[in-house]
């Protein structure tokens, strides 16, 4: 019986991955003297982010690691992280997510549905990425965008935002 083909495993840089992980405690701590809370807001993705955002908790990436956590309630994130398209149906809740989380706050568009509209661009039940609604700090390209590439623009952002 043959083993079904898989991708081979990425050999871990130990010393990459700890380098990631004190500039991100480092700047989270500098930026608001504690670890980041981010919210996931799904505007009508068709869920290929949303596979990808779940992988940062696995063993692998482990976002915790890095001082990073999702959060249940846009009352307790710093960033709201949304996926998918600017849906009609979904606009409200984008904004009122946004109007939910403290100052100060971030948004960041992750995935090529959320910063334009993706595929879906031109449907009749979606309005477009997710500028059009609130204001977005930072776009990570992909369709859907590998787990190190949101990582590294966690990074970005806060190292940005740091002063």
């Amino acid at each position: 019986m043959s083993t079904p083909p898989t991708e081979p495993e990425e050999a871990a840089d130990t010393e990459m991955i700890a380098s990631l992980s004190a500039r991100l405690e480092a700047a989270a701590q500098a930026r608001l003297g504690r670890s980041l809370a981010i919210r996931h807001v799904n505007t009508g993705s068709c869920n290929g982010c949303e596979l990808e955002l779940r992988a940062l908790s696995n063993v692998f990436y482990d976002l915790e690691r890095f001082g990073l956590r999702f959060v249940e309630s846009p009352r307790q994130a710093d960033v709201l992280l949304v996926t998918g398209p600017l849906t009609r149906n979904l606009k409200a809740a984008l904004e009122q997510a946004w109007d939910a989380t403290p100052d100060p706050k971030w948004v960041i568009a992750v995935g090529d549905c959320a910063v334009d509209g993706g595929v879906f661009k031109g449907s009749y039940a979606v309005l477009g990425g997710t500028g059009l609604s609130v204001p977005v700090d930072l776009t990570i390209s992909g369709c859907p965008p590998q787990p190190n590439r949101i990582l590294s623009g966690l990074r970005a952002l806060l190292e940005a935002n740091a002063a």
